[in-house]
C-alpha cells in the first residue's frame, strides 16, 4: 500500500479508530534523518507481506494539531495504531527498528 499523507486532525482520528493496524511517520521537510528514511519507509509499505497494515504520513509544520494530540517531540516518529490506541512507537531513524517495528505491527492484526 502507498503511504498516504494525513492532513487534517478529522483524518487522523478517522484513520487511527477503524480496526486496521496503521502506520504512521511523523516527519518534517527539514528534518535531514527523515529525507533519509523516507525512502525506507516507501519501500516497506509496498511489501506483500505488509499488505494488511495501512501506511501514513504526517508532516508535523502543517498538521500541530495532530502532532500535539499524540505528543511528538523529535522527528521521524513512527506510531501504531489499532482501534484509536497506540500500539507501539520508534523514535528516529533507525531502518532496522523501523523494519522490526512493521514486523512486529503485523502481530497486531
Amino acid at each position: 500500500m502507498p503511504v498516504t499523507a494525513i492532513n487534517s486532525l478529522k483524518e487522523f482520528q478517522e484513520i487511527i479508530n477503524g480496526d486496521k493496524v496503521i502506520i504512521v511517520d511523523f516527519w518534517a521537510t527539514w528534518c535531514g534523518p527523515c529525507r533519509v528514511i523516507s525512502p525506507i519507509f516507501e519501500k516497506l509499505s509496498e511489501k506483500a507481506e505488509f499488505s494488511d497494515i495501512g501506511f501514513y504520513k504526517v508532516d508535523v509544520d502543517e498538521q500541530e494539531e495532530i502532532s500535539q494530540e499524540v505528543g511528538i517531540k523529535a522527528m521521524p516518529t513512527f506510531m501504531v495504531f489499532r482501534n484509536g490506541n497506540k500500539i507501539e512507537d520508534l523514535v528516529g531513524a533507525n531502518p532496522a527498528g523501523l523494519q522490526a517495528l512493521i514486523m512486529k505491527a503485523t502481530s497486531f492484526d
